[in-house]
């Protein structure tokens, strides 16, 4: 399973980072796990075949999430020299065909009617479907009403990714054994709420899982400035820790 961090901040404007968007890709299945501001120039730029992309996966509905869906569908529509014909499957929480049959009536029906099918699928925390060669289970996370955790795995690997989250020991369990997680670390400890995680509370969550490897991203400018990599170690987690950045590709 091959992983590119196409976007790694948050929603403050970074010319360096764009927001949340992943790229998983086992066999011939490709997905774009959230696809929030700068997505679409990030898949262009890793050199990623964003035209040939055939599932979507949301975790939840921030814009900085969501927020360049729309940009993608139109690229898809209007931006290929041969017209797609291949199904966009999308997978997110339940509300998400409703969010799409709201953006249809405020940009167009375009959206929903681009030219090629595009399918909705509603996962339920506690549930699981498969995607092409991968299989993607979904949990709840204390973020907002709707938030999924994902586990995704393929041939018998395993990555797991937060999504954006607070600590959650339920989480920790369903990540366990993961071969790599794929984590928001937002703020600091003097700063962080309930709904997002500190270097600490994800060193917790981690060691919770199990994990050896821990990919971190989501990290607003007043963690930044700080050593993550050092406060995490120090909240005693042992295991690899790697600061994600835009265009990262890992194998798992």
């Amino acid at each position: 399973m091959r992983l590119v961090t196409v976007g790694t901040g948050t929603v403050v404007p970074d010319p360096d980072r764009a927001s949340a968007c992943h790229w998983v890709e086992h066999d011939d299945t490709q997905v774009v796990v959230d696809c929030g501001a700068g997505a679409l120039q990030g898949l262009a730029r890793a050199g990623l075949s964003w035209g040939s992309v055939g599932h979507l996966v949301i975790s939840h509905f921030h814009a900085d999430h969501i927020g360049e869906i729309p940009s993608l569908i139109f690229a898809l529509r209007h931006g290929l020299e041969v017209p797609r014909s291949a199904p966009l499957e999308l997978w997110g929480p339940p509300g998400t065909q409703q969010l799409f049959e709201a953006w249809a009536v405020a940009l167009g029906s375009w959206l929903v009617q681009p030219g090629f099918d595009v399918v909705i699928h509603e996962l339920e925390p506690g549930t699981g479907a498969a995607i092409g060669s991968l299989h993607v289970s979904a949990a709840e996370t204390p973020h907002t009403p709707e938030s999924l955790a994902f586990r995704i795995a393929a041939a018998g690997s395993v990555l797991g990714y937060t999504g954006d989250t607070g600590p959650s020991e339920a989480l920790a369990e369903f990540f366990r054994g993961a071969d790599l997680l794929l984590s928001e670390c937002s703020l600091p400890e003097d700063l962080v709420a309930e709904n997002h995680l500190s270097p600490t509370s994800l060193a917790r969550m981690a060691m919770g899982a199990g994990v050896e490897r821990l990919l971190v991203t989501h990290v607003y400018p007043q963690l930044r400035r700080l050593d993550i990599h050092a406060l995490i170690a120090g909240a005693g987690f042992s295991g690899e820790i790697i600061m994600a950045h835009d265009g990262l590709e890992l194998e798992i």
